[in-house]
């Protein structure tokens, strides 16, 4: 097909509205088959697109994961933007962009922002899970008032239009030009790197991995998988055969791309056994998360975040220091304390990493991180896996300690918050709602009173006041903190595809010396007890036990 290089011929399509086309905490989530049916995925990228309004000749990155449906959805949104005015696309090779790369991109390129095809750590394949995010021209995810807008206009609609593209050669880099449209096909590894070499002492962490320190990484065979290669292998030294599953697979090879304890289960034996490596980390499905072990030693995502804190100014790129850091509202209150003695300011925000973009791009923060194994910093406006793996390499090449003594000496000095997550996967979301409500209802009732364990001194349906935009979030979960710091925290995910899941966050802080060193599941088994009890779940949901604790 040859097009005029002005005109960019478009078609228009009516059809009716999907009812079903609201955003979560990270984009549109569904089913594969869900995005599969006719103009689903078409009305929902023209209600972005009418809600943004990009101006004539804009500029948009566009990339994705790699998983199931992934390269139909990528053609059909090179035609869809084509459409809307576009006339410069940054994609990376083959599709594939991970979600910290792309925001990178999206900033690097002046972009006017970019369309992220992931459903991050979901599972995929054809009967898997797909979704769709937009990132703003700052690089992070688009907040609520975008995507609230989104969903109106998604009610709205009576059709879309879409250019007559033929199928865009997405294997080579390059430019290539279709009529007004300027496809620039991508290394989606290279800019990364450049950044993370900016950030890290490489040479360094290089003699450290000669000396002997062997890293071992699992990618799930996500995104990661080709930065791995590249960064940890052929830059640092890291031997090859110590990257797991490094190849992108529609279906993830049938593994839950979900860096945990529980999916990673077989990198905490390894940690376990007498050929533990000095570090073992793995990503999720579009190389936002991480997951940090060591010899005996699985790091908590709330003590991560702690410990890369309190060592930042070892770290090139952070040596001045950070002016502050924040986190969610159900994560450990351990950086809380390190915070505290590097006299920065410490904030609680709602969980979704849009509430942390606001208080980056206004220099609040430096450093932030989530419970649901995520951390970042200034220099992306996404949480970042494979940059948090790098920074504890750093870490340790620089204090020449093993892993589980850089965690040892943090607790002595700053105490230790034990920690927890159960899920509760319910299959009837009006039972998880219906649940959370009873709940609501009761927080009056409950300070002061007696639990059998510890009194209560506070309960409450957080509210969240952004100190940077004066946006109001109010119920972004029950908070209900026990005498002695304990706490129990209740929320509802919004990263589901289907029914809904009930997380309860456990969390008790110990500094007496003699008792760093329990087990989580021994010294927060009571409050797990308790946390069921006192929500009603086995009544509500009929389960009597969680579906997964990690």
């Amino acid at each position: 097909m040859r097009i005029d290089n002005n005109v960019m011929p478009v078609r228009a399509i009516s059809c009716a509205p999907f009812t079903d086309q609201r955003m979560g905490t990270a984009g549109l989530r569904k089913k594969v088959r869900v995005f599969q049916q006719p103009h689903y995925l078409e009305t929902f990228l023209q209600a972005v697109l009418d809600t943004l309004q990009l101006p004539p000749g804009s500029t948009l990155v566009l990339g994705g994961d790699g998983r199931y449906f992934n390269r139909e959805a990528l053609q059909t949104l090179i035609r869809m933007t084509a459409a809307a005015g576009v006339r410069h696309l940054v994609v990376g090779q083959d599709g594939l962009l991970s979600t910290p790369a792309a925001s990178n991109l999206i900033r690097m390129r002046k972009a006017h922002g970019g369309f992220l095809l992931t459903a991050s750590h979901n599972p995929g394949g054809p009967d898997g899970d797909f979704g769709i995010k937009f990132n703003m021209a700052n690089g992070g995810q688009a907040p609520q008032a975008i995507t609230d807008a989104v969903f109106r206009a998604s009610q709205a609609l009576r059709g879309y239009r879409i250019a007559e593209l033929p199928v865009i050669d997405l294997s080579r880099c390059g430019t290539q030009q279709h009529g007004p449209l300027r496809v620039e096909i991508v290394d989606p590894v290279a800019d990364y790197q450049q950044l993370m070499e900016r950030l890290f002492d490489f040479g360094r962490m290089a003699d450290w991995v000669k000396a002997g320190n062997r890293v071992v990484f699992d990618a799930f065979h996500g995104i990661t998988g080709p930065y791995a290669r590249r960064i940890l292998a052929d830059t640092l030294g890291c031997a090859m055969a110590d990257l797991l599953h490094t190849n992108p697979l529609p279906d993830f090879g049938g593994l839950h791309p979900d860096p945990n304890p529980v999916e990673g289960r077989h990198l905490v034996e390894l940690c376990a056994g007498a050929a533990a490596p000095a570090l073992a980390a793995a990503s999720d499905g579009d190389g936002d998360r991480n997951m940090i072990l060591g010899p005996a030693c699985p790091v908590s995502p709330g003590d991560s975040l702690a410990i890369m804190l309190a060592g930042a100014a070892l770290i090139p790129g952070y040596r001045q220091g950070v002016p502050g850091v924040a986190r969610s509202m159900p994560t450990s209150r351990a950086v809380d304390r390190v915070a505290a003695d590097l006299r920065i300011p410490c904030f609680e925000t709602p969980t979704g990493w849009r509430f942390f973009c606001n208080l980056l791009e206004a220099g609040r923060i430096g450093l932030c991180g989530e419970e649901s194994f995520g951390t970042g910093s200034s220099h992306a406006r996404e949480k970042d896996g494979l940059w948090a793996v790098l920074f504890w390499i750093n870490l340790l090449a620089v204090r020449s300690e093993p892993l589980p003594e850089v965690v040892a000496a943090h607790w002595r000095r700053y105490g230790r918050h034990y920690f927890q997550r159960h899920d509760y996967e319910i299959a009837d979301a009006a039972h998880g709602t219906d649940l959370m409500e009873d709940l609501r209802s009761r927080l009056g009732s409950l300070p002061g009173s007696d639990l059998g364990i510890a009194r209560v001194d506070l309960a409450d349906d957080f509210h969240y006041h952004d100190p940077v935009d004066g946006s109001e979030s109010p119920h972004q979960g029950i908070r209900i903190v026990l005498d002695g710091g304990a706490r129990l925290v209740y929320r509802l995910s919004g990263t589901g595809t289907s029914g809904a899941t009930l997380r309860i966050y456990l969390e008790k802080f110990e500094d007496n010396p003699a008792m760093l060193d329990c087990s989580p599941d021994e010294a927060l088994r009571p409050l797990g007890k308790l946390a069921a009890h006192l929500a009603a779940i086995e009544a509500h949901a009929g389960l009597t036990q969680p579906t997964l604790v990690v």
